[in-house]
């Protein structure tokens, strides 16, 4: 993989290659993508497509690593006290998840479809599940760590949980298509939050459903 461009010039460049390929696989799909009509698409010359990227693999690899750097910065409460409002902290956490997955839908189907073949995708979509999951138990164990959790519960909670918004992800949006109606991305942040929330919050004496309905 070649090094990313520090000039201004050669990061607008990245860019719009990066554009271009994400048209090119729209319309010719991933298998069919070459390299020259991502260099036709982006109005420049294939030797200079060659200089940011190696390979039409080194290219989709960049394009899902900036995708997968959004969806990690976006699904991060900023504006809501995860100590204080667990519950709205999720609900912000999950919609900005969300929301970035509908919009990158098309790469992430065919990166659901080429990690199956090729190790490098694989690894890339497994670093970061991972970076979501070291976040969450982080923030737990610092904002919540009066909460008695066996860790290695909450790890495999975690883990569960994680897989069930991105493969309803998945199949809500990159599968749209096969669903019989439409849902949108609220309801779609309401109902992961309420697993979290259920998952790691619920007490089991009633008080966890009228925290939540006083937060929302």
């Amino acid at each position: 993989m070649a090094d990313a461009p520090i000039t201004p010039k050669g990061i607008q460049t990245r860019k719009r290659l990066i554009a271009a390929a994400r048209r090119v696989m729209a319309r010719d799909g991933y298998s069919q993508m070459r390299m020259a009509d991502v260099a036709v698409e982006a109005g420049l010359s294939l030797g200079a497509l060659y200089r940011y990227f190696a390979n039409k693999e080194d290219l989709f690899a960049t394009l899902v690593g900036d995708i997968h750097q959004d969806l990690y910065s976006q699904s991060v409460a900023r504006d809501v006290d995860f100590a204080k409002d667990p519950y709205n902290a999720l609900y912000a956490s999950n919609l900005g998840y969300l929301t970035l997955y509908s919009e990158n839908r098309d790469v992430l189907k065919v990166l659901m479809e080429v990690m199956t073949v090729d190790a490098q995708f694989l690894d890339i979509w497994w670093n970061m599940r991972q970076r979501h999951i070291r976040r969450f138990l982080n923030a737990m164990k610092r904002h919540h760590g009066n909460i008695n959790l066996d860790e290695r519960l909450a790890q495999r909670q975690c883990e569960a949980v994680v897989s069930m918004v991105e493969m309803s992800a998945y199949a809500w949006f990159a599968q749209d298509k096969l669903n019989s109606e439409t849902i949108t991305i609220d309801e779609a942040a309401k109902i992961a939050t309420d697993i979290w929330y259920d998952t790691f919050f619920k007490s089991g004496t009633g008080e966890v459903a009228v925290m939540r309905e006083a937060s929302r």
